[in-house]
């Protein structure tokens, strides 16, 4: 995104600091959870947030068993596949768990978890759907939810012995004859410490790692002794003896640990954090102090997203990200107040297949380095058409049909009919974007009505009957819900 542009986002943008931290960690505000944080506070919201488990989330809970193969661990896939009680097997699980991550983002109340799942499943990448991971990204995936708020080092550790990221990345594959290199050089320049290492580095990784594998008959992770190489090996300056096979996974978890607590990867990091909640081209200052941060809690991610939202930059970052397809779509399901159907997932798999037409459905990005988090990325016409379309239809209710509607869209968004257009105009714009439009936009939504903005209105109008899906879609098509 040119600087003319994303000034121009920003200039649309309310500055309010509740609903600059609801965009950024949340996948968008709702009237509940803007009463929330003005009740709490921005602190003890945060904390509350950080602390998931505290939160009631029975009713995405409930939510989630219509997809129950989702969560399953491998012997459960497996299992389930076995029996044939899935029509398409281990597709059916990965289907699932894409639908499952769309279910949670639009209907948790555990967002900032949420957000950070997303962000962790980019960073340690799987694509799903994949036939190597058919049975293991359900697993995978709750092994991310596990540690999302938790330590770096037990995540990359939990992640590196995962049948998951080791069949995606080749390491199942990888013996003492024939060591493969993906995993090891992926693992520490898209995993941690960047583009630092040498090929020496990379070839020392890949035999240290090497019996980190996958059982053929369970899919579990295993380590085979029988196939690791031993002999010492330097990388990056640290050095391990790796004397003997039987020792050879304490050795390869000693390298991933510190990799983990590596300062470059503290600012790797702490970088990817500022970019995904502050700004494409993040403060220096933020993310040093946020390395830091990183480094003396030994990798606890917590203490960093703390320092980071309760930042003065954070704070002045007011319109400085634009939101992703998949952040535009759920925040427009939570500001219209669009609950799942009552049985079924015809609904959510459709919102799913919205994503897949944008380009950035969850999980499903094919290259190891997980989708871009840049304005760049996400600003051709042929995406932000895709998302207008969305933005009509679920306004209007069109499609996907079986989303719950409220009985009153118009009582939900605008709950007192104003006397006029124009007050009327400023009340919707300010429940979807959080600010009255400015006088030029106002004017022309008001053109497409032909009224004035001192235009006496009806409950039989237009602008609150027949042609209020277009208005709203009008204002969700903006630079004014662009930005988060």
């Amino acid at each position: 995104m040119s600087v003319s542009t994303l000034d121009c986002v920003t200039a649309f943008t309310p500055q309010d600091p509740v609903l600059h931290l609801l965009r950024r960690a949340t996948f968008g505000p709702t009237p509940a959870s803007e009463a929330e944080l003005r009740k709490l506070g921005a602190v003890a919201w945060l904390d509350r947030q950080l602390a998931p488990a505290t939160i009631d989330d029975a009713a995405c809970a409930k939510l989630l068993t219509r997809y129950p193969m989702a969560n399953l661990d491998i012997a459960g896939v497996r299992a389930k596949v076995k029996a044939g009680a899935m029509k398409s097997g281990g597709w059916d699980a990965m289907q699932q768990l894409g639908s499952a991550a769309v279910a949670r983002a639009a209907w948790s109340n555990r967002q900032l978890l949420e957000v950070m799942v997303d962000m962790w499943s980019n960073h340690l990448n799987v694509t799903c759907p994949s036939s190597d991971v058919w049975d293991s990204r359900g697993a995978y995936d709750s092994l991310i939810r596990r540690h999302a708020l938790g330590t770096f080092a037990d995540l990359l550790k939990a992640s590196a012995t995962s049948p998951a990221m080791l069949s995606y990345l080749d390491n199942r594959s990888s013996t003492k004859a024939k060591p493969n290199e993906n995993y090891a050089r992926e693992l520490m320049e898209l995993h941690t410490v960047g583009l630092i290492y040498t090929e020496a580095d990379v070839k020392d990784a890949a035999r240290l790692l090497t019996g980190l594998t996958v059982d053929k008959t369970t899919g579990l992770y295993k380590f085979d002794a029988t196939q690791h190489a031993t002999g010492a090996v330097t990388i990056l300056g640290w050095r391990h003896d790796n004397a003997t096979a039987g020792g050879g996974e304490a050795a390869a978890l000693a390298f991933v640990d510190m990799l983990a607590q590596h300062p470059a990867t503290a600012e790797r990091v702490a970088r990817k954090l500022c970019v995904r909640f502050v700004s494409d081209d993040p403060p220096a200052a933020l993310v040093q102090q946020l390395r830091e941060v990183y480094l003396q809690q030994k990798s606890a991610i917590a203490p960093v997203l703390r320092a980071l939202f309760t930042s003065p930059e954070f704070a002045a970052s007011v319109g400085a990200k634009v939101r992703t397809p998949l952040e535009d779509l759920i925040g427009t399901v939570r500001r219209l107040g669009l609950q799942p159907e009552a049985s079924g997932t015809e609904g959510v798999r459709a919102l799913y297949n919205y994503l897949v037409a944008a380009g950035h459905a969850p999980m499903r990005w094919a290259p190891p380095n997980g989708y871009p988090d840049v304005a760049a990325a996400w600003t051709a016409p042929s995406g932000l058409l895709i998302r207008w379309n969305a933005h009509l239809n679920l306004a209007a209710g069109w499609y996907p049909k079986q989303l719950v509607r409220p009985a009153s869209m118009l009582a939900t968004l605008v709950p007192t009919l104003p006397a006029t257009h124009g007050t009327f105009l400023d009340a919707l714009a300010t429940r979807l974007v959080g600010q009255p439009l400015q006088a030029a936009h106002s004017a022309a939504l008001l053109g497409f009505l032909n009224k004035s903005a001192s235009s006496p209105l009806k409950a039989t109008d237009p602008a609150v009957a027949g042609r209020l899906p277009h208005l709203i879609a009008l204002i969700l098509d903006s630079p004014y819900y662009l930005a988060r």
